[in-house]
């Protein structure tokens, strides 16, 4: 056991530890919802991970996203986020992917040496593709759903996605997964708060994203915490192979 983890052996046991560094974690988002999930995971002590983001940061970032300083901007999300990982555990297993998934590289990346798919995409398109991607290679995902225009963090739940509600991407992610004969299966987290619709501003459309709503600094960071909670609760209790 490296020193840092001390206080997590404590909680983890010796077993624990072990499992999570023989883990392989998929994080594709570095915003403020996967930067925040990707930190967690690393300080739990999975040993493996691959990151992906296209994205660069941009000042207007800095309200919420962990790579996000006035020291940053216009820097590679997955080179930030990847020097913070590695500089929380040296002995991390880091593969960077720098670009935006298309579907075809989805399904490329997405295989079964991942024991968890951490979905923090923003985007609708995108997001389905890697939702179907892991659940068509039987590959488990957790997903986030909407963190923007919400306030209230006693709103925040996980639960599979067939049973969310409220949440706009929720039922929109759920009525295009119906299409692929996919109901359920997978957990997302989400907000049973109300979207705040006077937050929301119109894009140029790059990038799959057509708009976006506002966001604070603690709801992203919020969404990714949950998710993250997901993983490594899992992997605590999965068997060793």
């Amino acid at each position: 056991m490296a020193v840092w983890q001390e206080r997590a052996e404590l909680i983890f046991k010796e077993e624990g530890l072990e499992k999570l560094k023989n883990a392989h974690i998929l994080v594709v988002g570095l915003g403020g919802v996967g930067s925040f999930a990707a930190e967690f995971i690393a300080r739990a002590g999975v040993g493996k991970m691959t990151i992906v983001d296209g994205d660069t940061v941009d000042i207007t970032n800095v309200n919420r996203q962990l790579p996000a300083l006035h020291s940053t901007v216009g820097q590679h999300k997955v080179d930030v986020v990847g020097d913070r990982l590695m500089d929380i555990n040296p002995e991390l297993q880091l593969t960077r992917i720098n670009e935006f998934l298309s579907p075809e590289r989805t399904t490329e990346i997405v295989t079964k040496e991942f024991d968890y798919v951490m979905d923090c995409i923003d985007s609708l398109t995108p997001k389905l593709n890697l939702i179907i991607a892991a659940k068509r290679k039987k590959v488990k995902v957790v997903s986030s759903m909407g963190a923007g225009g919400k306030m209230q963090v006693s709103k925040v739940l996980v639960r599979d996605i067939s049973k969310t509600s409220v949440c706009p991407l929720a039922k929109n992610i759920r009525k295009r997964l119906k299409k692929e004969k996919i109901s359920k299966g997978f957990k997302a987290v989400f907000s049973t708060e109300e979207t705040d619709e006077t937050a929301v501003k119109l894009t140029d459309g790059k990038n799959y994203k057509k708009s976006f709503y506002g966001t604070n600094s603690w709801m992203p960071a919020l969404f990714g915490l949950y998710a993250a909670e997901t993983v490594i609760h899992y992997l605590l209790k999965k068997e060793n192979n």
